[in-house]
């Protein structure tokens, strides 16, 4: 993994690829979680009606369902994961909330989102506790990046207990070589986060 230009990778702190069980997905959507993250809290200032949202590493939805009423009818939420299991449940419990209409779910690969359809046609990516587990921080940024229209943002957030500030720093950083710069630093409890914002000049991609 390289460094960045704005940070270099931590020697000590190499990022450990791995996805976590899918049974872990439930445990993940427990009603108590609700107490330390309360995802319309988290999610209300950076989401709107009407958007189209790209969710990474969704599990089975904690966040998903949230963010789909915040966008409402005419929004849209696609939600990519690499745990076929967990986009199953993650289904089931959109269709249960009468929400099938607004999340629509991809697998995708370990190494790659495969997102090239959706250059420059989204309104937010929202990558919650997800960017630590990629085999190639630098690729998942980047695409993340690409699929975000000029003025389109990037929710970035880490959890603290997994990620020390240097190596948060280090994904900060690639985020800016993809070309977005940091518009705020949301204080989430347990959670290192930024919002980064792609240019409302930034020429579009083909």
């Amino acid at each position: 993994m390289p460094a960045t230009q704005t940070f270099p990778m931590p020697e000590r702190h190499r990022p450990r690829p791995h996805a976590a069980p899918w049974w872990i997905g439930y445990l993940l959507i427990n009603p108590l979680r609700r107490l330390l993250q309360d995802p319309e809290r988290m999610l209300r200032p950076h989401v709107a009606p009407g958007r189209t949202v790209l969710e990474v590493g969704p599990g089975m939805g904690y966040f998903t369902l949230p963010i789909a009423r915040m966008v409402g009818r005419h929004g849209r939420v696609i939600a990519i994961d690499c745990q076929e299991r967990m986009l199953e449940t993650l289904a089931r419990r959109a269709a249960t909330a009468g929400l099938d209409r607004t999340v629509t779910t991809q697998t995708c690969r370990p190494h790659s989102l495969g997102v090239g359809r959706l250059a420059d046609a989204v309104d937010l990516v929202v990558a919650i506790n997800v960017v630590h587990e990629a085999p190639d921080p630098e690729r998942m940024i980047g695409e993340m990046a690409r699929t975000l229209r000029p003025g389109g943002r990037l929710l970035l957030s880490e959890p603290r207990g997994h990620v020390g500030r240097d190596m948060f720093l280090w994904q900060y950083g690639l985020c800016r070589e993809a070309g977005l710069e940091a518009c705020d630093w949301p204080r989430l409890t347990g959670q290192r986060s930024v919002v980064m914002a792609k240019s409302a000049t930034a020429d579009r991609r083909g």
